[in-house]
This record gives C-alpha cells, sequence and structure tokens, in this order.
C-alpha cells in the first residue's frame, strides 16, 4: 500500500512536469508569434515612412524649389533637372 502511494505521487509530479513544460512551450511558441507579428508592424510602419519622404520630396523637387538634405554632416540642395533645363532655356532665349 505504501509502494502504490509513492508511485502515484511519482506519477503526479512527473505530470505536473510535463504540464509545466507543455504550458512553457506554448507560451514561448505565443511570445514568438507576437513578437514576428510586431516586427511585421514595425517594419510596414518604417516603409510606409519611407515612402512618405521620398514622395514628398520629389513632390518639392518639382515644384523648381531647393530640397535640403542633411545626410550625416553633409547638406545637398535637389532640384529638379527639368526646372534646370527650363532655366537654362529661359536663359538661352533671351540671349
Amino acid at each position: 500500500m505504501k509502494n502504490n502511494k509513492n508511485l502515484y505521487g511519482i506519477i503526479a509530479i512527473l505530470i505536473l512536469v510535463i504540464a509545466g513544460f507543455l504550458v512553457n512551450v506554448w507560451y514561448e511558441k505565443k511570445a514568438a508569434e507576437e513578437q514576428e507579428e510586431q516586427l511585421g508592424i514595425f517594419q510596414q510602419g518604417a516603409q510606409y515612412g519611407y515612402e512618405q519622404a521620398v514622395i514628398q520630396v520629389a513632390q518639392q523637387a518639382a515644384t523648381c524649389q531647393q530640397v535640403p538634405l542633411t545626410i550625416e554632416n553633409q547638406t545637398i540642395n535637389l532640384i529638379a533637372v527639368e526646372c534646370l533645363q527650363a532655366a537654362q532655356t529661359t536663359t538661352n532665349a533671351s540671349e
């Protein structure tokens, strides 16, 4: 009878250990899925921001305004080539 109680106790402990292990595996899998989903959302937001910045720079340059861009310690001014060509044509026509 005492051996049966010990055996039942050992079986109960093993069941608890296995259940704990399965819960831990499930939790880690769920956390990894959530992290992957958040990373995907972050990447979509970064891509959207990049696209919007490029669109704004192009729209401003298309109005023949200089667009200053600073990269590290260097600033360059962008302007649409068509604006420069139009200015050159106007200059040549006036000569």
